[in-house]
């Protein structure tokens, strides 16, 4: 009799295995996942931070390091994907309101502050540019809901539970985001 069972170490292991093994501790394994998402995520907060690439950096660190020490919470009714996903764009929400509550303060200080969102560009020629940098001029909250709802692919409904605004506002910035964009770009 033929036997067809394989050792168990010639398997490939799934992504689910590697999210068991990683909650248990195993760093290896976590080292696995980043692998396989750190390019999605690191679009996503590109995106999100205006094509701003050292913030992006910080971002997609601040994101896995948070998912590291939230791993424990990951029950597995979504995909990993989907999980790291949300956790990366409450981690950029986060910072933004940071930020934003800190250039308050120091402007209540009387310091003259002005930032910009836009950084060093990593695009590639023509079209694909322009759209980019009409994406990152565009005001905070309207490039917000453009990225998570366009690019990523989120429902107004899971826009507004992640930002705090309501669906009707998430549409509306939608709305006038696409509209700028198309005037950025000459439509």
């Amino acid at each position: 009799m033929i036997s067809w069972q394989h050792d168990a170490s010639e398997l490939p292991v799934t992504e689910m295995q590697w999210v068991a093994l990683a909650q248990g501790g195993d760093r290896h394994a976590f080292e696995q996942l980043y692998r396989s998402h750190c390019d999605r995520i690191y679009a996503l907060c590109w995106r999100m931070c205006g094509g701003d690439k050292a913030l992006a950096e910080d971002m997609l660190q601040d994101a896995f390091v948070r998912a590291w020490s939230k791993l424990h919470l990951f029950r597995g009714d979504s995909k990993f994907g989907t999980w790291l996903h949300r956790l990366t764009v409450n981690v950029i929400l986060s910072d933004k309101r940071n930020r934003a509550r800190r250039l308050q303060r120091e402007q209540e200080l009387g310091t003259s502050v002005v930032r910009k969102m836009v950084g060093e560009r990593d695009v590639s020629e023509g079209l694909r540019r322009d759209l980019e940098a009409a994406i990152a001029a565009l005001p905070e909250r309207a490039r917000t809901v453009l990225v998570l709802y366009d690019i990523e692919g989120y429902r107004h409904a899971e826009i507004a539970a992640i930002t705090g605004m309501a669906v009707g506002s998430s549409k509306a910035q939608l709305h006038r985001a696409r509209k700028l964009v198309r005037e950025a770009l000459g439509d």
